[in-house]
């Protein structure tokens, strides 16, 4: 994931005396760690999760820490969250006996180590400590395990689902109403309004007909023999060498396969050794029946250069949670954890 503030210079609007950005057509990049850790603050802090319920009573205190990075990318109005957060929670504890005098008082933390957008499907780990691990303690911690965490967890998603709509520019990607000067503007020359209202059209136009699933195509070039390269895409032992994760492939027409321990799923369609893999692909985190198509072209223009041309039908612009990062994801998925691994551990670069 980029780094907020390094992306593409060329692919970003700097700050104009105008501030026009029309229909959010440009690639606008908006900091969202403060606005973050607004949010968190008022989703977390001083709340009670346990009062009285055998004889324990626990809440939290403070988000004492949010590092990282939060941004959200718009380009053409949609939505491209990006986020890498660790978050510590403070919380207390008190254990009372039967006639209300207290027995132990604790001091805890919630630690979350890592919140990204590319789990943003997935609860993210959640670590619970406590500074007394006495019997009563350890009740209380196992308390707040039990009653805290799914809480938590709920407020977290929130946040996510928050970042998905925009953040803290959500307001400003409304339609916007037409005020009384755009209207004596347009009065004035017509012709310019026309042209802006049929602009409007033809971009709503080319976003229906694309509305739902899009289409990946990348090309890239390996140093290998076309033959090793499909091996390596074929082979359950090499994708578990350069994913680090567990993978089970079948090498047949029919077969079914999973890679990256379970979050990718599909089925072989069609299978040309050292020339064409395709595949049907499916990602955990899209809509039940959805489905895209990868088609894998291994061409060696040269004894020892292969040229690989991808292309994947059929993505879903959106996960089941509202994500509406599947393709830029995907994408980079491809790029940076299939291409770039096969390279740096097979020596495959040029």
């Amino acid at each position: 994931m980029a780094r907020f503030g390094e992306g593409d210079k060329r692919w970003i609007v700097e700050d104009r005396a105008d501030g026009t950005n029309v229909h959010n057509w440009h690639w606008a990049e908006t900091n969202c760690l403060e606005w973050s850790r607004n949010l968190f603050s008022n989703l977390l802090s001083n709340l009670t999760l346990l009062d009285g319920e055998g004889s324990l009573y626990i809440k939290t205190k403070t988000v004492d820490k949010l590092d990282g990075e939060a941004y959200v990318n718009v380009r053409k109005g949609k939505i491209i969250p990006g986020y890498e957060l660790s978050l510590t929670l403070s919380w207390e504890g008190e254990a009372k006996d039967s006639e209300g005098k207290t027995l132990l008082k604790v001091d805890g933390t919630v630690e979350i180590p890592y919140i990204s957008d590319e789990n943003a499907d997935e609860d993210p780990e959640l670590k619970v400590t406590v500074n007394d691990e006495g019997p009563v303690g350890k009740r209380l911690k196992e308390a707040m395990l039990s009653r805290g965490k799914p809480f938590i967890l709920e407020k977290v998603r929130e946040w996510v689902k928050s970042m998905a709509k925009g953040g803290p520019v959500k307001d400003e990607l409304e339609p916007k109403k037409v005020t009384p000067q755009a209207q004596t503007q347009a009065a004035s020359d017509p012709a310019a309004a026309k042209k802006e209202v049929a602009a409007e059209k033809k971009e709503k136009v080319k976003s229906n007909s694309k509305k739902g699933c899009k289409t990946i195509t990348l090309t890239e070039k390996f140093s290998c023999r076309a033959r090793d390269l499909y091996e390596i895409l074929m082979d359950e032992n090499r994708w578990k060498g350069f994913t680090q994760s567990n993978a089970k492939i079948s090498k047949n027409v029919g077969g079914e396969f999973f890679i990256f321990d379970g979050s990718v799923t599909g089925t072989n369609v069609e299978l040309q050794e050292a020339k064409l893999i395709v595949q049907k692909w499916k990602f955990g985190s899209w809509p039940d029946g959805m489905h895209s198509t990868v088609r894998l072209v291994l061409e060696e223009p040269e004894p020892g250069i292969t040229v690989v041309k991808l292309t994947q039908t059929d993505v879903p612009e959106e996960d089941r949670y509202g994500n509406a990062t599947v393709v830029e994801n995907t994408e980079r998925g491809w790029r940076d954890l299939i291409f770039q691994r096969i390279r740096a551990v097979f020596g495959f670069g040029l």
